[in-house]
């Protein structure tokens, strides 16, 4: 993967062949296609300005996991590493339950997923394992991949991951709430769980709700999180409170994921299951948080001291059932929404973008364009004041 957005086209190596870099002069974008043909890929930053990324690959049903890395002055992607070390233990079906990852203290990489239907072990009433692992000290493989899951149960949409740079780091997922031991039944009775690790993913604490319960969770929409520099964890999750109340809402957490705060950024009263996924990102002044609402993406900056959400801003103009929103920031404060257009079950469709300056005004914006697989979407990321976007 080239690691300097030009206005030329460059040779990237891939998991199977070379292909060509596409890179948008007029608002410094470039586009790249995930190595192997893979699905859903995540992307992140580091703080050395090495670009880290997830991927699917496979069968879609019981999928494995690729992960790559693109250092500064390095024109290709390193060679790939298989993150998941039970064959076929990720899942690409729905474009919600696939693999996250979050880069934590000294640099380590971290990433989580729902295990598809091969993953062992099962959890309470046969539930799909809440998997995650960690890059070793060598920074050369994965470790052993572990189930977090241990008194929920009922995964299904998808989970996610989150880490800070004191050591803390943050496995998250929706499953069935509980009374007395035992599951309670239906989406309004789900609730975001979170297990804790204060020693860099070495060791879990057993997963606690942290959801109000009254919101419930919907069932097979994916979540975002993300910590700051402070040590501060947000979450991003679709409420399912009395069915149709499939409302965005924003959990914060002040004290290492002990407790949090919920504020419902964006009501949506539909009786069903949206599929949607939701994105954010952070720099030093604020964390931006995206989601999708009625054939919409959306946008909003969170200022990270005060916890006050900013103007929602929507892409520009009417789209063909925009999804899968995935947000970066630069340096410069100027904000790129990425999203695909036209996709469904089994259906892929087409990637588009828009950027905004940092008080939410369009500076520049790419049509929509062929490109997303089935069970596809795209990330986007952050590179110096240039973005790139992986798809």
């Amino acid at each position: 993967m080239p690691i300097r957005t030009t206005r030329r086209c460059l040779l990237v190596a891939s998991l199977v062949s070379p292909f060509c870099l596409r890179a948008d002069s007029q608002d410094s974008v470039a586009w790249l296609k995930t190595p192997g043909g893979g699905l859903q890929p995540q992307a992140v930053t580091d703080s050395r300005g090495v670009i880290h990324a997830v991927y699917l690959y496979g069968d879609p049903a019981a999928a494995d996991i690729g992960y790559v890395r693109g250092r500064p002055g390095e024109e290709a992607f390193s060679a790939p590493i298989r993150v998941n070390d039970q064959p076929g233990s990720a899942i690409a079906l729905g474009t919600v339950r696939g693999a996250h990852l979050a880069i934590g203290k000294s640099g380590r990489v971290h990433v989580a997923w729902n295990g598809s239907s091969k993953a062992e072990p099962k959890t309470l009433n046969n539930s799909s394992p809440m998997l995650y692992t960690r890059m070793n000290d060598r920074g050369d493989a994965f470790e052993p991949q572990r189930n977090l899951m241990t008194t929920s149960s009922g995964l299904d949409g998808g989970g996610t991951v989150a880490a800070d740079g004191f050591g803390n780091v943050y496995v998250t997922w929706h499953g069935q709430g509980q009374k007395e031991g035992e599951a309670l039944k239906g989406e309004e009775h789900r609730r975001v769980w979170l297990a804790r690790s204060d020693d860099e993913g070495r060791t879990f604490g057993r997963e606690s709700a942290v959801s109000p319960p009254d919101l419930g969770a919907c069932g097979c929409c994916g979540m975002g999180a993300i910590a700051d520099g402070e040590g501060n964890l947000y979450l991003l999750f679709r409420s399912a409170r009395k069915i149709v109340h499939r409302d965005m809402y924003l959990l914060i957490s002040r004290d290492r994921g002990k407790t949090f705060q919920s504020a419902d950024l964006s009501p949506w009263e539909i009786g069903a299951c949206p599929m949607s996924t939701a994105s954010l990102c952070t720099n030093k002044r604020s964390v931006l948080l995206c989601w999708e609402k009625e054939k919409q993406v959306y946008f909003a900056r969170l200022d990270a001291r005060t916890g006050s959400v900013g103007r929602i801003i929507a892409a520009s103009g009417e789209g063909n059932n925009r999804k899968h929103p995935s947000i970066a920031v630069n340096p410069l404060g100027h904000v790129l929404l990425a999203w695909t257009e036209g996709t469904g079950w089994k259906k892929g469709g087409s990637l588009a973008w828009q950027i905004f300056d940092e008080g939410g005004e369009p500076l520049s914006a790419r049509s929509p364009s062929p490109g997303v697989a089935a069970w596809g979407f795209a990330a986007a990321v952050s590179h110096g004041d240039n973005f790139v976007v992986l798809c």
